[in-house]
């Protein structure tokens, strides 16, 4: 990748250079302006410059912006489905146990390092040569995970999360039967106040929204549809389980009982978005994976035959 190089020229003042830059770069964020101006990486009239400086009609800007720094990350041969692809992002379906990012005490066989073998020509997303993880999944959870190939492609995509126009639905499995069957979680979330592993509902956490619907009543436990409106750390865990129905198999928000599976019942199932590039509306699917779908039918055929203590009154 090389440098390349912006100018423009205002027709009118602007307050602010940052406002200015915004306006003429809608491809760029707001924070990856901010540190180009920092970095120098911008004059006006030749000169430097800085976020707040005014702008007046004829002021000549120039924008350089350097190639992507490279990560200090090695591509490593994971196999990870690619369910989606265009020229602006591509949709993965992330199979449960592998991390998303590298982290101290877990620099490598992580999505990251997936990715970077997958589609080694990625572009640098906020000036890093990095694949563009525009949101999370937890280690133990499967499913669709949206990666952008460029920058503009990511401003796009994180800001339709932000707007809330990103629809996606998870397949849960919990013990017991929510009541109502179909009906929303409204509670705020935050990290637990004597367990910061874990997150709780508390009352001045974030605000969270979660709809739910019981799609399959089995004889301990329940097959829901969750639509979470809001994206908080382990939201939906966190939301069913103040129902009294934890999800089957989560050891850190259930209670201490044999499970059909060996990881959280949780699967992304369903992301619906919309293309950068052209505005059409993109939905994309993805089935339970094998582990899930046995477990499914181990609790349709009979749940003591498997060991599975009953759970009543949850």
């Amino acid at each position: 990748m090389t440098t390349e190089s912006r100018s423009f020229t205002a027709a009118q003042p602007v307050a602010r250079l940052d406002r200015f830059l915004t306006e003429q770069c809608p491809d760029l964020t707001r924070s990856r302006l901010a540190r180009l101006v920092q970095q120098g990486m911008v004059a006006v009239n030749g000169a430097p410059s800085r976020p707040s400086q005014p702008v007046r009609a004829g002021d000549v800007v120039e924008l350089t912006i350097p190639p992507p720094t490279p990560l200090d990350l090695a591509p490593e041969d994971i196999p990870v489905p690619i369910v989606y692809e265009d020229d602006d992002l591509l949709v993965v379906d992330k199979p449960a146990g592998l991390t998303v990012h590298p982290a101290p005490g877990h620099p490598s066989h992580t999505l990251v390092n997936a990715l970077l073998a997958l589609r080694p020509n990625l572009s640098g997303i906020g000036g890093t040569q990095r694949p563009g993880i525009v949101h999370r999944l937890d280690k133990d959870t499967s499913g669709l995970m949206l990666v952008a190939k460029h920058d503009a492609a990511h401003h796009s995509l994180a800001a339709q999360l932000q707007a809330r126009r990103v629809h996606k639905r998870y397949l849960a499995m919990v013990w017991g039967c929510p009541r109502p069957e179909t009906g929303t979680v409204d509670a705020p979330i935050a990290r637990h106040p004597a367990d910061r592993k874990r997150m709780a509902v508390v009352e001045n956490g974030r605000a969270s929204v979660t709809h739910y619907a019981v799609l399959e009543r089995l004889p301990e436990a329940s097959l829901v549809e969750a639509r979470p409106v809001t994206g908080r750390t382990h939201q939906i865990r966190v939301h069913l389980a103040s129902l009294g129905c934890p999800l089957v198999g989560d050891a850190l928000y259930g209670r201490a009982r044999p499970s059909p599976v060996e990881r959280h019942f949780l699967h992304a199932a369903t992301l619906a978005f919309r293309q950068p590039s052209t505005g059409e509306t993109v939905e994309v699917s993805s089935p339970l994976p094998p582990d899930l779908q046995s477990a499914l039918e181990m609790l349709r055929e009979s749940p003591k035959q498997y060991g599975i203590s009953p759970v009543r009154g949850v």
